[in-house]
């Protein structure tokens, strides 16, 4: 099978312009194609999943990846999927979360000799001139055609700061540079990008010609890509001094059985003559097909010896085992006891079980707290420290673990 063909056999393509052109050029291995990351954190998380594993499909089929790191749009913040405006970063803090975006994504694309390459949009955008810029850009947007995309509408209600109102130019105006002086004919992004993404494809045809071959494509379901890197505590992150190895694996074996198999199909390189034969699995095989995908993903983060330790714990634990070597840990120290013990709301927040007080007081009264598996009845509870000293075992719910020791 094509590689566009698989592409759509695994449910990523959404929308295309020039689908013909854009079929032939990946099939035959000639695309140079770019998707960009804002660095809006120091770590990439899951939500960046289905755009990385797509750069490394589309290079193994002999395309080559332009990533584009936004030091220059992280200034503005993309208002796409927002309902308030970003925080705003300091250039230090920029730099530096694009510096972990590439190591990051070097597990996964090839920026070796002929390879991939990494470009920054603050090398062109951070040197634009104003003036110059609204004259060669700004007379090929119209504002009544901007207000109707999406991304703007939905932030008309609640306010909309000219600020965030020049991402699609800035957006389209990378597409345009990256076309011009690295050949890039071709941009991938979310569903939620549409709007942008056309933005540079029109840039370009305005600027260079109808004949200049400039062209877009979008992902299915990237901006549910991006929700699921949250998760109620937070995000999802691929660094593992953020998300351990088995934290990770656990939220892969944890998704929903309606969601298991198309997590499959999208994110793994599991040949899809194999994928097809489980689309009839139901019941306890769709536990199976969950232990797929974690091990699959996390092999691809973090390495095939992390991905067995994770195996191995998660497999324990859910046996009723004791095996907990490779358990997420906090370590306490005696300034976190109070009277040599330590209330249970208190040691939720410290293990970042529950992101507040209030929070673990909920979960709590919902009875979803046991420690060494005894439920917890009471906010009123505390862990001494001679059971710290060999570590107690905590559980969230069914399927979140974590052990909290004082050495």
């Amino acid at each position: 099978m094509k590689i566009y063909d698989e592409l759509v056999a695994r449910g990523l393509i959404a929308q295309v312009t020039n689908e013909e052109e854009i079929k032939e050029m990946l099939n035959a291995g000639k695309a140079t194609f770019y998707i960009g990351f804002d660095p809006t954190a120091d770590s990439l998380h899951v939500g960046h999943f289905m755009a990385l594993c797509l750069m490394k499909r589309l290079q193994m089929a002999g395309n080559k990846p332009v990533v584009l790191l936004g030091g220059g749009t992280g200034y503005i913040g993309d208002p796409s999927g927002r309902t308030d405006m970003r925080s705003m970063m300091t250039p230090e803090t920029i730099e530096h979360n694009c510096e972990c975006f590439k190591k990051q994504m070097e597990r996964f694309i090839d920026f070796g000799e002929n390879g991939a390459i990494a470009v920054n949009n603050a090398e062109w955008l951070l040197k634009l001139n104003y003036v110059e810029l609204l004259r060669e850009v700004g007379a090929c947007f119209s504002v009544n055609n901007m207000l109707r995309a999406e991304c703007y509408k939905q932030r008309m209600e609640k306010g909309l700061s000219f600020l965030e109102f020049n991402y699609m130019i800035m957006q389209s105006y990378d597409f345009y540079h990256l076309f011009k002086n690295y050949g890039c004919n071709m941009q991938f992004g979310g569903d939620d990008q549409w709007s942008n993404m056309l933005g540079g494809t029109e840039l370009i045809r305005k600027k260079l010609g109808k004949d200049a071959h400039a062209m877009t494509i979008t992902l299915l379901l990237n901006s549910e890509g991006k929700k699921m890197g949250k998760t109620a505590n937070g995000a999802v992150w691929l660094d593992p001094n953020k998300t351990s190895p088995f934290e990770f694996y656990q939220y892969w074996r944890n998704v929903g059985d309606n969601d298991v198999l198309k997590c499959i199909r999208m994110l793994t390189f599991i040949p899809l003559e194999e994928i097809d034969k489980m689309d009839a699995w139901e019941g306890a095989q769709l536990n199976q097909a969950k232990e797929i995908l974690a091990y699959e993903l996390t092999k691809l983060v973090h390495g095939e010896e992390e991905a067995n330790k994770a195996k191995t714990a998660s497999l324990a634990l859910f046996a009723g085992g004791s095996d907990d070597s490779n358990m997420p840990t906090t370590n306490l120290t005696d300034a976190d006891l109070a009277d040599g013990k330590i209330g249970i709301m208190d040691l939720l927040v410290k293990c970042s079980l529950a992101p507040s007080k209030s929070e673990a007081r909920r979960l709590i009264a919902q009875g979803g707290v046991f420690v060494d598996e005894v439920k917890v009845e009471s906010i009123d509870f505390t862990v001494e420290k001679v059971a710290l000293t060999e570590g107690v075992k905590i559980r969230k719910g069914k399927k979140t673990f974590h052990k909290a020791i004082i050495e």
